[in-house]
């Protein structure tokens, strides 16, 4: 199945949840999820409650659209943190936060993640050095990610955003040099996004 191409703030309607998709606007009352608390379609407000399977595929679906991971790659992940010691649902979570194209965006290189997705494709980033244009890399501990200089210029043109994201604890920023490094693999409590990853995990132990 290929990648979703309509309007992404449909997709957060679906979800009833910011999924940050959209940038700036996301932050501000244009918002489609500030602005219609209802499901897309006709007949959405007499839709059925959803059933216990349902919840979880929607839950799913809610983090698979945040990261922008399509139905293979994210069970590929899946698979992989199953196989880790520890707390499969946590560690999903930070497999999924330590794709490149997700750590450019959480250090304020690009307006949303389709965007970092969008500008590392175009080769815009080094990790430690190298030139890397795949979305999703992972990230390891110490290693630094830094923006061509030669398309520094471009990257500023394309900073749309007025809104100043916090980094995370789990990273560090030189904005002035557009460069950032990974202090460390964030855990469970230091990721905050608006799914229950414990029933993503019992969706694929069924």
């Amino acid at each position: 199945m290929g990648r979703y191409t309509g309007a992404v703030c449909r997709l957060c309607r679906v979800a009833k949840e910011k999924l940050f998709l959209k940038g700036e606007r996301c932050f501000s009352p244009k918002c489609t999820v500030e602005k219609r608390d209802n499901s897309p379609g006709r007949g959405s407000k007499w839709q059925s409650k959803p059933s216990d399977y349902g919840i979880r595929v929607q839950e799913k679906q809610k983090l698979r659209r945040m990261f922008g991971v399509n139905e293979r790659q994210f069970s590929r992940f899946f698979k992989m943190a199953a196989r880790k010691k520890g707390v499969t649902g946590e560690i999903l979570l930070t497999l999924l936060e330590r794709r490149l194209d997700n750590i450019v965006f959480k250090m304020g290189f690009a307006n949303s993640r389709p965007h970092a997705r969008q500008l590392v494709t175009h080769k815009f980033f080094y990790v430690n050095g190298r030139k890397v244009n795949i979305p999703s890399y992972l990230v390891k501990e110490g290693e630094v990610i830094e923006v061509d200089k030669n398309k520094i210029d471009k990257l500023k043109r394309a900073l749309t955003s007025e809104v100043e994201r916090e980094v995370p604890s789990w990273l560090s920023v030189e904005k002035k040099h557009f460069k950032g490094k990974l202090l460390k693999f964030p855990t469970g409590e230091e990721i905050s996004v608006p799914v229950d990853e414990k029933l993503v995990v019992e969706l694929y132990s069924r």
